[in-house]
């Protein structure tokens, strides 16, 4: 019965293999390959290896500073997720309690999530326009401004302005995965927490968030990596720019492919995001890992 049963499973699990290796695995590994060889557009016949020569010039090219993208990665992939967790969690713990209209409410508040990136990128180009957004309109009846204001053609604005963007697009993600682990403390413990005196902060604190810490590693990381793997609002409202403003490691990827047609350089980069990801996760798991909270 056992191997009768080990191999019904192996055979259902085939056709998973198959696409995971089809759409998964093979893309990686062709990737990273191309990563290593001279792959441009231009000559498609003639893809010799050349070692490590993308890498260099993506590290050392004058026109687009890698240090300068590395820090705006970080700012994108930091602010963003602090401020979006933040925001999430306070709106979990407000639906936490059924109220009248909850149910709209909550569907008003998820919908962003359902969006696609690139159209919630085009939205926001238009709010933040410097001729006639909405909110150079708002700002200039509030008489807070005299003049309009490039948010996305001024390099001093124009990352806040796509961060602000990218946090309305993932508050929601957030909200739904936290308020679903806040519905699963037990009363009980709350009620205790109430009968030894703590007050509202203590007991959020002490037990709620003790409570949902694997909820909050595993949002967290996820979120950490779609983060720094989401172009798309980035690529709609400025491109990169100005100025290489908020020019980021996937949407300088993007721009290797499509406007120098040069594969090898762009699979450098993926190269360079997938290994940043792979040692985030890594110590961000060995940091992260201890006991678990007992009840």
């Amino acid at each position: 019965m056992r191997e009768q049963s080990a191999r019904y499973f192996f055979l259902i699990m085939i056709p998973a293999f198959v696409l995971l290796t089809l759409f998964l695995y093979y893309p990686i590994i062709q990737g990273t390959v191309i990563a290593f060889q001279k792959y441009t557009l231009f000559d498609m016949t003639n893809t010799p290896f050349i070692g490590f020569d993308n890498f260099k010039a993506i590290f050392t090219d004058i026109n687009f500073n890698f240090g300068q993208i590395m820090l705006n990665t970080l700012i994108w992939v930091c602010v963003s997720l602090a401020l979006q967790f933040v925001l999430g969690f306070i709106l979990a713990l407000l639906m936490q309690k059924p109220f009248r209209g909850r149910g709209i409410y909550s569907s008003l508040v998820f919908y962003p999530w359902a969006l696609s990136g690139f159209a919630i990128g085009l939205v926001w180009a238009w709010i933040f326009n410097g001729q006639f957004g909405l909110v150079n309109d708002i700002l200039l009846r509030l008489g807070l401004i005299s003049n309009p204001v490039g948010f996305l053609s001024n390099p001093s604005y124009a990352m806040a302005s796509v961060i602000v963007a990218n946090i309305w697009y993932g508050v929601p993600f957030f909200a739904i995965m936290l308020l679903a682990a806040l519905q699963s403390v037990p009363a009980e413990l709350m009620e205790a927490g109430k009968i030894d005196g703590a007050g509202p902060l203590r007991r959020l604190f002490s037990i709620t968030i003790p409570y949902i810490k694997p909820t909050i590693i595993s949002t967290t990381l996820l979120r950490t990596m779609w983060i720094m793997n989401f172009p798309d609002i980035i690529y709609a409202m400025t491109g990169g720019g100005p100025s290489n403003s908020t020019n980021i490691l996937a949407t300088q990827m993007i721009n290797k492919i499509l406007k120098f047609y040069d594969y090898g350089q762009g699979s450098a980069f993926g190269v360079v995001i997938m290994v940043l990801l792979f040692t985030y996760a890594l110590l961000y798991l060995r940091l992260t890992s201890g006991k678990e909270e007992t009840f």
